[in-house]
């Protein structure tokens, strides 16, 4: 397989790199396949349309237009080698639903169906209870009367469908057109294909298998039914075969346990190489480029990313790699990006006194933003951040950011959160249960000096620890401010104990909180029976039997 190519019928009116093969028929590259191409029309793993968007736009030096085009070509590379997407296909069968409110609309359907092409079920839509699985494999719930009825299908034909989260396999006629519905139906015949949109990490995810619900912001904004939870066991459930890439569960997730499985965060890190000294014009897949007119000032290079993926900490990076302000353009923006464009904006106009991402959604809003887009002094840092944990880069990329000054309060909220943890130390015995709880490492146990400690800025604010924490009025969140100064990423001590001794053998034990607590409840209650029972509660495990074997032998 060849690398890169470069298809138009009327040619370049300047040379392109060396490494990419320009065609100008399709007969010349007829049974050839490529890695990266910037046309449909040529057989690729990966289409760059950002890169005929640049040619026809960007007012760089023919130079420097060489430059960047194989540029362009390199970074859809590095998606390749990153991408999970890898496609996955369901069977179809003949079987189909055609759900009605009134039996003509029924009628003005099957009227242009062939004979025996499709296994039809008709159901009056009143009768719908519930729509179980997806395509390929539908489970609908219909109202029997006495009792329900389960009927299979493989796909939905629904007039004046109502559904809540939109499906796979569920299609309106009335918005689409009979014909149109109808080659959508006859198409998925036999196997539906589909590529796998996201990737999830268990083992930081805020929902995953807790006893109490802390975090499902994903469910909550995905508009589809791509992931739903299972209440009982906590756990997220995932359909992406109903995914529509738009990016919402990735830009809202705390932890960073979903990803993009088109352009990964690790993925988005090694592309922003690619934007040192460099303009970045990020372009959402829900952003039509293909008819629009500007002029990309000198030094302005695009990225294209499937969804709105984009959250606080990728855009800061972008940021700091470049040097430079960020346009962003989607016509349809996430919460979670929308949100993380306005933490970042508030924090670069407390620290530089500019906005740092200009935010746009058609041709009029974009040519006014590549006016203003510029460079911004002293702004540049970067560090090797793959593989580190979200809040941990955004952590060490913000603190490079504040240094020794003190920028105040950036309010956070209502999709992305940050809070500080305060203990009430009086009340902490230091059980640890917190500890346990956090699965992102912002709080911990200091062993060497028996202490509790947290670092603010890598908090998720999803009160698990407060949820757990066993004693009254101990722990509780200052939520949505995010501090703008140095205490917020040092770590801080909320409660330390020392070690208590067995009053037996002198072997340290437990902490001396822990003890007094459960001493104060027991006391009373084991000195109405004996001396030796109460004295074992200040005793290590090896000690308590050997104090009431001693008492029974007297």
């Amino acid at each position: 397989m060849q690398e890169f190519i470069y298809y138009n019928k009327n040619g370049l009116d300047f040379p392109l790199s060396e490494k990419i093969q320009v065609a100008t028929s399709l007969n010349d590259i007829e049974g050839k396949n490529f890695l990266i191409s910037n046309s449909h029309d040529v057989k690729s793993e990966f289409i760059a349309s950002e890169i005929d968007f640049y040619i026809k736009n960007s007012q760089d030096k023919l130079s420097n237009k060489i430059q960047n085009v194989l540029k362009l070509y390199e970074i859809n590379g590095v998606k390749f080698d990153f991408a999970q997407d890898f496609e996955e296909n369901i069977e179809i069968s003949n079987s189909l639903m055609i759900i009605y409110d009134d039996i003509e609309e029924f009628n003005s359907f099957s009227k242009n169906l062939n004979k025996d092409e499709f296994d039809l079920y008709k159901v009056e839509s009143k009768l719908i209870k519930e729509i179980k699985n997806s395509i390929g494999n539908f489970e609908v719930v219909v109202d029997g009367g006495n009792k329900d009825i389960i009927l299979k299908t493989s796909q939905i034909v629904w007039f004046n469908e109502n559904l809540t989260k939109k499906r796979a396999g569920v299609y309106e006629p009335n918005i689409l057109s009979i014909e149109k519905t109808l080659d959508i139906v006859r198409k998925n015949l036999n196997t539906y294909s589909f590529k796998k949109t996201i990737t999830y990490d268990k083992s930081i995810c805020q929902y995953h298998e807790r006893k109490d619900e802390v975090c499902a912001k994903c469910v909550e904004v995905c508009p589809t039914n791509a992931i739903t939870k299972d209440e009982k066991s906590r756990r997220l459930v995932f359909s992406l075969v109903d995914c529509i890439a738009c990016g919402e569960c990735v830009s809202v997730c705390p932890s960073g346990s979903l990803n993009s499985a088109n352009t990964s965060r690790d993925s988005l890190y090694e592309i922003s190489l690619f934007y040192k000294d460099t303009k970045p014009l990020i372009i959402s897949s829900k952003a039509n480029i293909e008819n629009i007119n500007v002029d990309l000032k000198e030094g302005v290079l695009p990225l294209f990313v499937v969804g709105d993926i984009f959250d606080e900490t990728m855009l800061l990076t972008y940021l700091q790699v470049s040097g430079s302000q960020l346009i962003y353009f989607s016509n349809d923006i996430s919460k979670g990006t929308l949100e993380s464009v306005r933490i970042v904006n508030d924090i670069y106009l407390k620290k530089y006194g500019k906005i740092a991402v200009y935010l746009v959604s058609n041709e009029e809003e974009l040519n006014d933003a590549l006016q203003k887009q510029e460079f911004i002094e002293n702004s540049y840092y970067n560090f090797n951040q793959s593989d580190m944990k979200k809040r941990e880069v955004f952590s060490q990329r913000l603190q490079k950011i504040v240094g020794n000054d003190d920028l105040g309060v950036v309010k956070t909220g209502p999709n992305i959160h940050y809070a500080r943890v305060l203990v009430n130390e009086a009340n902490c015995t230091l059980c640890l249960s917190c500890v346990g709880a956090c699965n992102v490492d912002a709080l911990f146990a200091n062993q060497s000096d028996f202490t509790l400690r947290v670092n603010p800025s890598l908090c998720t604010a999803c009160g698990y620890c407060e949820l757990v924490c066993p004693e009254k009025d101990c722990l509780t969140l200052k939520n949505d401010e995010l501090e703008l100064n140095p205490t917020w990423f040092q770590e801080s001590i909320l409660a330390k104990d020392k070690l208590f001794a067995c009053v037996e053998c002198g072997k340290e034990f437990a902490t001396t909180k822990a003890i007094e607590k459960i001493a104060s409840i027991m006391a009373p209650i084991f000195a109405k029976t004996s001396e030796a029972k109460k004295r074992t509660l200040y005793c290590c495990d090896e000690c308590k039997p050997k104090v009431m074997i001693r008492e029974e032998l007297k």
